[in-house]
């Protein structure tokens, strides 16, 4: 249930928060990879080996070592900043999509593509995470000080923004793969990233302060010791299944009718629901909590998904999609809102790292499964994956919700302008 609009504080007030703008924009640029990187991998392998089942496994290996890799990067830019961890993952990450890319271009065996794929992903410069615990430095609560009315309004800012990037990222490298080179899409997505990264990391003032500097004498514990953010890694490995069974399963069903353009299309309008979705829930101030939310949310994108599969036709398809989409930001959205409640802010990048990662693993487990589907019975049985994943996530969710509940004592979100919402009861 939803009050009105004028209830809360928008959009326009959070842009205006002091240094918004300079962390921002070169944050978008340097988020490409996550949307670019696993099209790009599948476009340009399955052109060198003319397989899907390929070409999905080396995206997956990529994306498990970054679902590995990437809460290691979030716990040591808690620990030493962001800057430190930028400088060298987005120098390693441009070289080694070099690599990779060289490597299928060189008709290189399987086995070698894999072990490029390992620093690719590894790689990945976590700045979506990093741009989340950058709003939360600047509107989240301190010792005299409560947590402000924005921060909701922030993480369906983030979830659009990144699903702008779904928007960009895969139209951009399916436009440059097939229509300038299939190497061009991981060409740009590395470019992008370096640039991006760099000016990102240049921003000094707005990152938060290291936690050796902030809390040296504290204990500190993983973010995964919190029994709500296993949950929600868990709720997370469901979407990711969306994200690559989706990928994947469009691009074969776009072969599969002999047009192969399409993809981009059905990809944009996919993500575009997920965009929509996200400035909507941002534009409401809500009166049930982020837990209730998220169960809803993500009982209606398993709904959605099951029919994916039963589907045969552009428009319909696209229409099935867009719905898809939809259910995707509510559920995104929720998640990481209650990681504000849940962990403390010492630990929390990593506990968003977390909750990327395992969308990079969910995403890599369907790319994998989807793509072994698609070369054995055809574009359709890829749709399968997405409708596992979330009812495999779903059940979880539903089993163990009570564990996305503050301990006695946590904090309260703001939710409205004079409104406060506790996460602690449905």
């Amino acid at each position: 249930m939803a009050s009105t609009v004028s209830d809360r504080p928008g959009y326009g007030q959070l842009l205006r928060t002091p240094g918004a703008w300079t962390f921002l924009l070169p944050g978008f640029a340097a988020r490409q990879p996550f949307a670019m990187l696993t099209i790009g991998i599948v476009l340009l392998v399955q052109h060198t080996t003319g397989s899907y089942g390929s070409a999905g496994a080396v995206a997956a290996v990529s994306g498990v070592s970054m679902a590995l890799f990437a809460p290691q990067s979030g716990r040591l830019a808690d620990r030493f900043g962001q800057r430190a961890v930028l400088l060298p993952g987005v120098l390693m990450h441009a070289a080694s999509v070099g690599a990779l890319t060289a490597l299928a271009l060189a008709d290189a065996p399987l086995w070698a593509l894999f072990l490029a794929a390992v620093p690719t992903g590894a790689s990945i410069p976590q700045v979506g995470p990093m741009v989340r615990a950058r709003w939360a430095a600047r509107l989240g609560a301190a010792p005299g000080r409560p947590a402000s009315p924005l921060m909701t309004t922030a993480a369906a800012f983030e979830s659009v923004t990144d699903e702008f990037t779904f928007v960009v990222g895969p139209v951009l490298a399916t436009a440059l793969c097939t229509g300038v080179h299939p190497a061009a899409g991981l060409i740009a997505e590395a470019a992008l990233t370096l640039l991006g990264g760099l000016l990102f990391a240049a921003q000094r003032s707005t990152q938060p302060a290291p936690r050796s500097a902030a809390t040296a004498d504290a204990p500190h514990r993983s973010a995964l010791s919190v029994p709500g953010v296993r949950v929600l890694a868990i709720t997370f490995l469901g979407i990711g299944s969306v994200f690559g069974g989706m990928q994947v399963s469009l691009t074969a069903f776009s072969e599969e009718i002999g047009r192969p353009g399409v993809n981009g299309l059905l990809y944009g309008v996919f993500a575009a629901g997920n965009m929509l979705a996200g400035i909507a829930c941002g534009a409401i101030a809500w009166k049930s909590s982020p837990r209730r939310r998220l169960t809803v949310g993500y009982v209606a994108l398993t709904l959605t998904a099951s029919g994916l599969w039963a589907v045969h036709s552009v428009p319909l398809l696209a229409g099935l999609g867009l719905l898809v989409g939809l259910c995707i930001a509510p559920a995104l959205i929720s998640g990481y809102t209650l990681v504000d409640a849940l962990v403390p802010a010492s630990a929390r990048t990593e506990a968003f790292t977390w909750l990327t990662g395992a969308v990079a693993l969910g995403q890599a487990a369907a790319v994998t499964v989807a793509g072994q589907l698609a070369d054995a019975n055809g574009a359709s049985t890829g749709f399968v994956v997405p409708l596992a994943g979330t009812a495999l996530a779903l059940a979880t969710l539903l089993t163990l919700r009570s564990r996305l509940t503050p301990p006695p004592g946590g904090r309260t979100v703001a939710r409205g302008m004079g409104h406060r919402e506790s996460v602690t009861v449905d």
